[in-house]
């Protein structure tokens, strides 16, 4: 349960990174306009979500566990969206500084074994 929460939480901050790149600039109609504008409060409530997920993991686990893989599945999950959902670039490069990442969260998540509640 404790990794599904990690999951979930890691999800929902990928999925509030996108609905911020595809909201409508912020700044336009001021207050009124920031109200009205579903995406951005769609994606407070994805954020909202991921830390209430990410709160009751690290309860469950070895901090030194659960935020690294926490940040780096978000980095990993963030840039496939970006690469598949918004054509960004995606080099060489940077396919191995996210497969580092990917490996970096295997090691841990094998090294946690017998600590997760």
């Amino acid at each position: 349960m404790t990794w599904l929460l990690l999951l979930f939480g890691i999800i929902a901050n990928a999925c509030a990174s996108a609905l911020v790149k595809t909201a409508p600039a912020i700044g336009a109609g001021g207050l009124v306009g920031l109200v009205q504008n579903w995406r951005l409060i769609l994606s407070l409530g994805c954020y909202g979500a991921a830390f209430l997920a990410y709160a009751v993991a690290v309860q469950r686990m070895p901090l030194n566990v659960a935020h690294p893989i926490s940040t780096a599945g978000a980095i990993v999950l963030v840039g496939l969206i970006s690469a598949i959902v918004f054509e960004e670039g995606f080099s060489p490069l940077k396919l191995v500084g996210y497969g580092l990442l990917l490996g970096g969260i295997i090691a841990l998540a094998i090294s946690s074994s017998g600590q997760v509640k």
